[in-house]
C-alpha cells in the first residue's frame, strides 16, 4: 500500500535551523495574551524585542506565533525563553512526528493538526508546537488559522474557568481544539465512506476501488498522526507521579487524561471505519465476481442453445453422396422443425432449472 508522508518537505538533520514546510510566503507574526482572573491584555503584531518587556510573569502569558518562515525570529524567541537549538529545529522541521519532550524546565510538545480540504478527498495538515515554561505558553503555527479562535474569545469575555487557571490549563484547551479537528476530519471521512459503500453496491467501475483505497490511506494517515499524540498524552499522565515537572498542577492532570481517552476513542473509531472500508472493498470484488459469473452464465446458456443446432447442421453439411433425407419432399422444413423443437425444449428445461 502506498504510504502517505506528513509533507513532501525537504528533510534536514536534527539541529539544523531551517523551516521545511510549504508556507514559505507566510510572514512571522507574534500575538500575546497576558491575563488573570481580573484582567486580560491582548497585543498584536509584537516585535521580538518587545516580548520580554510585555510578559508579566505574575500572570498567565500566551505567546502565539503565526508563520515559521523567518527562522531568525523563531531562534530569537527561543533564546528569550531558554529553548536550545534542538527544540527550535524541531519547531521548524515539519517532517518530524508528534512528540513530547521535557528539557529541564521546559515542556516541549510537537503535534500534527489535520482538517479536511474543501471539495477534495485529501486531508490538510499543519504542524503546531508548544513550549510550556513557568507561567508562559508559546504556540507556533505554520500559518494563520481559526483553530483557537474560540479560546481567544473565552479569554476576552472571561467565559468559563480559563482565566482563573494557569498556563497548563491553556495548553489543555489548545490540545483539545486540535483533537476536535481530528473528530471533524474523521466525520468528514465517514460521510464519504457512507457514499462509497452505497456506490460499491450499485457500481463495479474501477473508480470505486480507487476511492476506497484513497480513503483507506486517509484513515491510516489519521491513525499515524493520532498514535504518537496518544503516547505523548500518556507521558503527561505519567509525570504526575514523578514530581519532576512542576508547571502542570496536580489537579489538572485529569484534563490531559481526558485527552488521552479521546485519542483512544478516535483510534477505535478509525479501526471501525477501516473495517467498514474493508467490507466495502470485499463487497466490490464480490459484486464484480457476481457480475462476471452472470455474464459467463448468459454466454454459456446461449452457446448451449447453438450446440445441438451446430451438430445438426454439421451432420447435414457432410459431403456424403447419399443422404436419405435429401430425397424427402419436406426434409428441409422437417429439419427446421426439429431444430426449433430442440431450442424450445432446452429453453423450457433451463427455465425450470432456473439457470437464467
Amino acid at each position: 500500500m502506498r504510504k502517505i508522508k506528513y509533507k513532501k518537505g525537504r528533510k534536514v538533520h536534527s539541529g539544523v535551523i531551517e523551516y521545511t514546510g510549504s508556507h514559505k510566503a507566510t510572514p512571522t507574526e507574534i500575538q500575546l495574551f497576558v491575563y488573570d482572573a481580573q484582567d486580560v491584555i491582548e497585543m498584536q503584531q509584537l516585535d521580538v524585542s518587545e516580548i520580554q518587556n510585555a510578559i508579566d510573569i505574575s500572570k498567565v502569558n500566551w505567546v502565539n506565533v503565526h508563520g515559521l518562515n523567518e527562522s531568525d525570529k523563531i531562534v530569537a524567541i527561543g533564546e528569550i525563553f531558554g529553548a536550545d537549538h534542538l527544540i527550535i529545529s524541531d519547531i521548524l522541521n515539519t517532517t518530524k512526528r508528534t512528540k513530547l519532550e521535557e528539557y529541564h524546565d521546559i515542556l516541549f510538545f510537537n503535534v500534527k493538526s489535520l482538517l479536511p480540504i474543501k471539495d477534495s478527498d485529501a486531508l490538510g495538515y499543519e504542524q503546531i508546537s508548544f513550549l510550556l515554561k513557568d507561567n508562559v505558553l508559546l504556540s507556533f503555527q505554520e500559518k494563520r488559522s481559526d483553530f483557537f479562535t474560540h479560546i481567544r474569545e473565552r479569554l476576552r469575555t472571561n467565559s468559563g474557568v480559563v482565566r482563573s487557571k494557569k498556563s497548563d490549563f491553556l495548553l489543555y484547551l489548545l490540545l483539545d481544539a486540535i483533537i476536535e479537528n481530528f473528530y471533524i476530519s474523521i466525520e468528514s471521512e465517514e460521510d464519504r465512506v457512507d457514499e462509497i459503500i452505497d456506490l460499491s453496491k450499485s457500481s463495479t467501475k474501477p473508480e470505486v476501488l480507487e476511492l476506497i483505497e484513497k480513503h483507506r490511506d486517509n484513515f491510516n494517515f489519521l491513525k499515524r498522526s493520532i498514535i504518537p499524540l496518544r503516547d505523548s498524552l500518556y507521558s503527561i499522565k505519567s509525570m504526575k507521579d514523578d514530581d519532576v515537572f512542576n508547571d502542570i498542577q496536580h489537579e489538572n492532570y485529569s484534563f490531559f487524561s481526558r485527552l488521552h481517552q479521546k485519542c483512544l476513542e478516535l483510534l477505535e473509531q478509525i479501526e471501525s471505519d477501516l473495517i467498514a472500508l474493508e467490507s466495502a472493498s470485499n463487497y466490490f470484488f464480490s459484486a464484480q465476481n457476481h457480475k462476471m459469473n452472470e455474464v459467463m452464465k448468459s454466454l454459456t446458456v446461449v452457446s448451449m442453445f447453438f450446440l445441438p443446432l451446430t451438430f445438426i447442421v454439421g451432420v447435414y453439411g457432410m459431403n456424403f453422396k447419399h443422404f436419405p433425407e435429401l430425397e424427402w419432399e419436406n426434409g428441409y422444413f422437417i429439419i427446421w422443425g426439429i431444430m426449433i423443437i430442440v431450442v424450445v425444449f432446452m429453453f423450457v428445461y433451463f427455465k425450470l432449472k432456473k439457470w437464467f
